[in-house]
């Protein structure tokens, strides 16, 4: 209540991203009961995950706890939850153990990866959207280098020296670039048995060039910055058949085998199951990626206090879509905020429009590639602003000095000192190596 006797306004968000975090930050000191809800207890950086899966950087250095964020706004409470459903009708979120009403409810649950119907393949090819996923991917890419070390048979190690990304995009290009500095750069003279200039990496893309969203000059001096590195570029190449040894890939109607122990997804992301939910519920239905279409002021159709924003909304802007990236959803959030502000005063707000500053992709050491929609940029220039950039979106505090002291360490002594295998399962790989010479030995 407020100190007027007036029933404060209830709004809820629903994820702890760039999208519901942005739209916290917007809804300070606004006379309304705000409740954030992720079923995580931190927000995830997550343009840097690809650090963590490469061992440049450690989680806690991308990652900055929801409550310590938004201690300081008196009207905010933080829930760690589980959600379940939205009611649109009854104005109701469902969680796992409990129900939450609102007056006002923005929706951010983020999105996953997107295996085109292969749901199989993500035992054998791991994405890039959260601290779990990454933690596994470098435990993979580093346990490819300690069964390597520990085999005897030649094309076994090759194997395991031999890793493919799957798409060219922002993620793909960025963990292959990543990639190659580990293997070539890092790690080089740390193996006894083999030479890490024997590793392969290949890069697969469906359409004719890497970044298909960046203008083609960037695309191409970003292909020439990764061959440069050591990394094999398949562009206009489908992975049609992924197995536990190899992949299978089309080019040109020929079909192709590459063998490969180690196989990394940044090919795709699919809306959240809630999304869908939310379709059905609100008699509409969801695109091919599982994202909803919403009003010009990112609310869905027919419920004007519902909200959905990032990866969630399907939006389009001089008759193109925006992009899942994190500036979008950072702007829809701040967006929603103020126009909920608005809703609570009685004023009107303007449509959201997206205000694009630039997309960068870096590629490796001094090499990355800007598209400031006046210049074009690569190179150091671009690596700098990438550096700059970054360092500046990062939530805390101590974020950015953890982090800028890292890259610094990093970039002098070019190590990475977070290169440690963790899981539940540390040495499968080893195990399944000593299966096979057991099974190879029986007469």
């Amino acid at each position: 209540m407020s100190k007027h006797g007036l029933k404060r306004p209830r709004i809820v968000l629903l994820g702890g991203g760039f999208g519901g975090l942005y739209a916290a930050k917007s809804l300070r000191g606004v006379a309304a009961q705000v409740t954030l809800i992720d079923r995580r207890n931190f927000h995830l950086f997550q343009p840097l995950l690809y650090q963590v899966a490469t061992g440049g950087l450690s989680p806690g250095e991308i990652a900055s706890p929801l409550r310590a964020i938004l201690k300081c706004q008196a009207n905010t409470q933080v829930l760690n939850a589980e959600i379940l459903d939205v009611d649109p009708a009854r104005q109701i979120v469902h969680l796992i153990d409990s129900e939450l009403e609102y007056d006002y409810l923005v929706v951010a649950t983020g999105a996953s990866h997107h295996y085109f119907g292969h749901a199989e393949w993500e035992t054998l090819a791991p994405g890039l959207k959260s601290v779990e996923n990454a933690l596994d991917m470098r435990r993979r890419i580093f346990m490819a280098f300690e069964t390597a070390e520990r085999e005897s048979n030649l094309e076994n190690r090759n194997g395991w020296l031999s890793f493919v990304v799957v798409g060219g995009g922002p993620t793909g290009v960025e963990l292959a670039g990543a990639m190659a500095e580990l293997a070539y750069g890092t790690l080089r003279g740390e193996f006894d048995n083999f030479d890490t200039k024997d590793v392969r990496i290949h890069l697969i893309e469906g359409t004719d060039r890497l970044l298909p969203s960046y203008p083609p000059d960037l695309s191409h001096k970003a292909e020439a910055k990764l061959k440069k590195l050591g990394v094999k570029v398949h562009t206009r190449t489908m992975l049609t058949q992924l197995g536990e040894e190899e992949v299978t890939v089309k080019k040109d109607g020929r079909s192709e085998k590459i063998q490969a122990r180690t196989v990394l997804w940044a090919a795709g992301v699919e809306a959240s199951p809630l999304g869908r939910k939310l379709a059905e519920k609100a008699g509409m239905k969801t695109d091919r990626a599982g994202r909803l279409n919403v009003e010009a002021d990112l609310s869905l159709p027919g419920y004007p206090n519902l909200f959905v924003i990032g990866d969630l909304a399907a939006v389009e802007q001089d008759g193109k879509p925006l992009p899942g990236v994190a500036p979008v959803a950072m702007q829809q959030g701040a967006y929603v905020g103020r126009t909920i502000r608005d809703r609570i005063a009685h004023r009107n707000s303007k449509p959201f429009r997206y205000h694009n500053k630039g997309n960068l992709a870096v590629i490796g050491r001094n090499a990355a590639v800007a598209d400031l929609g006046f210049i074009h940029l690569s190179g150091f220039p671009a690596w700098l602003i990438w550096v700059f950039v970054h360092i500046r979106y990062l939530i805390e505090f101590d974020n950015k000095v953890m982090v800028l002291l890292q890259w610094a360490w990093n970039y002098f002594t070019r190590k990475r000192g977070a290169r440690l295998i963790t899981g539940e399962d540390l040495l499968p790989a080893l195990r399944g190596a000593a299966s096979e010479k057991e099974r190879r030995s029986r007469p």
